[in-house]
């Protein structure tokens, strides 16, 4: 149920922000092979793609425990356990010390669809308004509404959701635009979607890792989207625009914009990042995160780990910078 996994998803923003860790003193150790065998173990224990992604976790031990000496330096150690990490090709996996983090950044895997000063320019006319994380205005003759919602980390209020859609009230649609968002507060979905439905829509479910073995799941949890009840709530049509570059909340989103009847996405698919990142600390101190859940459609399919496509493939042409392409199919099929 939705109070269940947000319950589930506040334990785990604690847990990711904690700076220290307790240790019991007789895990706490510098040893470079202590420290590769507790990273390697926890990740075999509770990483939630080994079957997804055809990751041979036992093979990426072979390879690496030869790399790992007695009298290596941090620095070295840091880079074998960080590159061992980046062997399950996940934006949610990180390795963090006091001198850097490693990180498998799978925005850059894409083309380029995004350059907001286009939008600024040629279609709100530099006459956009920030109400809270949202850029804003109108395009189209003012027959649609444009949001910019760069990052799922600005938070959302009732007041936010409520003095937009009471602003766009009476235009055709709406336009999203999470392009380049790379996530943040997963509940900020629900308090955006909530403003979009008359009524509780299931959206998606959610299982987590739960056992030894790498395809021990628990049940199938599923994701509602409670109306706001709010007099401004839109039920006409809108479009998400989506590219490789929007990642974790922003695929969690698209995700559960596919369930909803007046949603409709194009772009690019996402970056993918559909698993909820849990973690803790080495027995040197460092600290590390991975996924540990899998999301699912309503037909339970998991693809949102490796993104989720869009109904309309559009992509920007960079030869003319005073064009959105992906933004002018959208405006099109919203007034059309």
């Amino acid at each position: 149920m939705k109070s269940k996994l947000l319950a589930t998803i506040t334990i785990m923003i604690c847990l990711n922000s904690c700076s220290k860790l307790p240790f019991e003193k007789d895990m706490a150790s510098t040893d470079p092979l202590v420290n590769f065998e507790y990273l390697w173990d926890q990740v075999d224990q509770k990483y939630a793609y080994f079957t997804l992604k055809n990751i041979d976790w036992d093979s990426i031990k072979r390879d690496y425990q030869p790399l790992i000496s007695k009298d290596m330096a941090q620095d070295s150690l840091f880079s074998v356990l960080g590159s061992m990490l980046n062997e399950l090709k996940d934006d949610h996996t990180n390795l963090i010390s006091p001198f850097n983090i490693s990180r498998y950044n799978v925005s850059i895997k894409g083309d380029d669809n995004m350059e907001y000063r286009i939008v600024q320019k040629h279609y709100l006319r530099e006459q956009e308004y920030t109400t809270g994380g949202f850029k804003h205005g109108f395009m189209a003759d003012n027959t649609i509404g444009y949001l910019r919602y760069s990052s799922f980390a600005d938070n959302v209020t009732n007041y936010h959701m409520a003095y937009i859609l009471n602003r766009y009230r009476d235009t055709k649609g709406i336009v999203i635009d999470i392009r380049e968002n790379g996530g943040g507060n997963i509940t900020n979905i629900s308090k955006i979607l909530s403003f979009f439905t008359a009524e509780k829509k299931l959206v998606m479910y959610n299982r987590t890792r739960n056992g030894r073995g790498r395809d021990d799941f628990g049940p199938y949890e599923p994701y509602h989207i409670e109306p706001s009840g709010s007099i401004h709530t839109y039920t006409k049509p809108v479009v998400v625009l989506i590219d490789r570059s929007s990642y974790s909340a922003s695929t969690f989103f698209a995700l559960a914009s596919k369930a909803m009847d007046n949603f409709t996405l194009v772009g690019d698919k996402t970056g993918g990042g559909g698993g909820l990142p849990n973690g803790g600390q080495l027995p040197n101190g460092w600290r590390y995160r991975f996924s540990i859940s899998q999301s699912y459609d309503l037909d339970k399919i998991n693809y949102s780990e490796e993104g989720v496509e869009p109904e309309h493939y559009i992509t920007l042409d960079w030869s003319d910078l005073t064009r959105d392409e992906i933004l002018d199919f959208a405006i099109s099929y919203l007034t059309n």
